[in-house]
């Protein structure tokens, strides 16, 4: 008579009525090896962070390519004044661009001052302008790449090269969703035909972490979502036995093999998929906003409408708990983004004519409702642009070493500005804000210490700041 083998986890599930196994999941879930009961069922159950926080959910506005901080955020009266000179001692390798290096070259923009805050604007944001006072100025960002790709990494992920956790996806992991019936994390990238930022998907992926938290992108044609409407021909209550079936047997799996914790994200995936064709057509249905608040976000100004549609579906997605929202402004080309190279005030005045009234619609909308308070709201790009001209145009080179982000709401310190750069805009010099100083910031005002959120990978615990990263403590409200 022959006797099947088993495995060792099988021998400790049966020997010594199963106390074996048990020692072994006690000793897992102390080393950080294995999730907890309720992580494993339901990955995307709403937690606590570490501390209590006033921002509850994030929509970040990316504004892809590259927008130059001379000529949106920081006004710099040297550089008119130095206009056309030459910029001693300039590294070659700055930009992109080695070759095509020119002169200094003032802002094409006017600037003025906004708000109680005095806030200088340029004159390409005349909606934007109006909210000043809510927001607070990151002056002096600096980044470690002059090219898109890796610098969108960066920015998204904390690594400038890919396969590493975005902001979102670490962001649901530590703290889940609240709302059981959309995802935890949406994208929106630009729907007017220029395509996906630099990198694709994998500046909204999960990496390392399960699948369950990375990004969901809406599509920009049909359905927002693939395969949201089930087919004609099947029931609900067809797709629901189907779909208690399916669960059965991945339970029974998951029974047998239960360290195999993508089993459960990928349980849960389909149950949210089935709750998502009832609660994502409401929520995603601008039509049911007023007149007047499809008016507030330029809904139907052909120059700015769809991404109006954006910032009004993310108001429309956090008021219903949803974790993340991240939006995209330009597409992969040059200049079909914020990038630039050829025309500086061409391309910005382009693209700050899409966004402005938008945004100001937003800040606006959230502050109404009440939401402003608990949604953080950003606005960056990957890094700065140069304060010379690219030779052969009138454009500005991808610059590394300064560029500005602003926050508003979530707990930081409206009409507030951190850290300058030089007096033509070139690098960073005071109160520099690295990458990870960004990221820690992020985390800290949604309740959470970036050096305990970790997860365990190829033996080694991973974060989003990897082995830096410093709180901004002075834009703390």
């Amino acid at each position: 008579m022959s006797i099947s083998p088993f495995s060792r986890r099988q021998l400790l599930s049966r020997a010594g009525g199963g106390f074996g196994m048990l020692a072994l999941a006690g000793l897992m879930q102390d080393a950080g090896l294995a999730a907890t009961t309720a992580e494993s069922l339901d990955p995307l159950a709403p937690r606590m962070g570490h501390f209590p926080s006033r921002a509850k959910s994030v929509i970040w506005l990316f504004m892809n390519g590259g927008p130059s901080h001379v000529d949106c955020w920081d006004y710099k009266p040297e550089l008119e004044r130095r206009d056309g000179q030459e910029l001693a001692g300039f590294d070659q390798n700055t930009g992109f661009f080695t070759d095509q290096v020119g002169p200094l070259m003032k802002s094409p923009f006017n600037f003025a001052q906004h708000g109680e805050c005095g806030a200088w604007v340029s004159d390409i944001f005349p909606n934007m302008a109006q909210h000043v006072d809510k927001m607070a100025f990151l002056k002096s960002c600096f980044t470690d790449s002059n090219n898109h790709s890796p610098a969108l990494f960066k920015v998204n992920t904390g690594m400038a090269r890919m396969g590493f956790p975005c902001v979102g996806a670490w962001v649901t992991y530590g703290l889940g969703s609240e709302n059981r019936s959309l995802p935890g994390f949406v994208v929106m990238h630009d729907p007017k035909g220029r395509g996906l930022p630099k990198g694709y998907s994998q500046n909204w992926g999960s990496g390392f972490l399960p699948g369950v938290y990375q990004g969901t992108a809406l599509a920009n044609a049909g359905p927002p979502i693939h395969d949201l409407v089930r087919p004609a021909e099947m029931s609900d209550a067809a797709q629901r036995a189907q779909l208690d079936l399916l669960a059965q047997l991945n339970q029974r799996h998951q029974a047998q093999h239960p360290a195999e914790a993508e089993l459960a994200a990928r349980i849960e995936s389909f149950e949210l998929a089935y709750r998502m064709q009832m609660a994502a057509p409401d929520a995603l249905d601008v039509d049911r906003e007023t007149a007047e608040t499809q008016d507030l976000y330029g809904l139907h100004d052909d120059r700015c409408s769809h991404f109006a549609r954006q910032c009004l579906i993310a108001r429309r997605l956090v008021e219903r708990g949803v974790r993340c929202v991240q939006i995209y402004s330009g597409g992969e080309e040059n200049e079909k983004s914020w990038d630039g190279h050829t025309n500086i005030k061409d391309n910005h005045s382009g693209f700050a004519g899409e966004t402005d009234r938008p945004i100001a619609g937003l800040l606006a909308d959230l502050e109404r409702r009440g939401l402003l308070d608990s949604t953080l709201v950003i606005w960056g790009g990957e890094f700065g642009r140069l304060p010379i001209v690219q030779k052969g145009g009138t454009g500005r080179d991808h610059n590394p070493h300064a560029f500005t982000v602003w926050m508003a709401g979530g707990g930081v310190k409206g009409g507030y500005t951190h850290g300058a750069t030089d007096e033509i805009g070139h690098r960073a010099v005071e109160d520099k804000v690295s990458i990870n100083d960004l990221h820690a910031t992020i985390l800290h005002l949604l309740g959470m210490d970036h050096t305990r959120l970790t997860y365990r990978f190829n033996g080694r615990e991973f974060r989003l700041t990897d082995v830096a990263g410093v709180v901004v403590e002075k834009i703390l409200a």
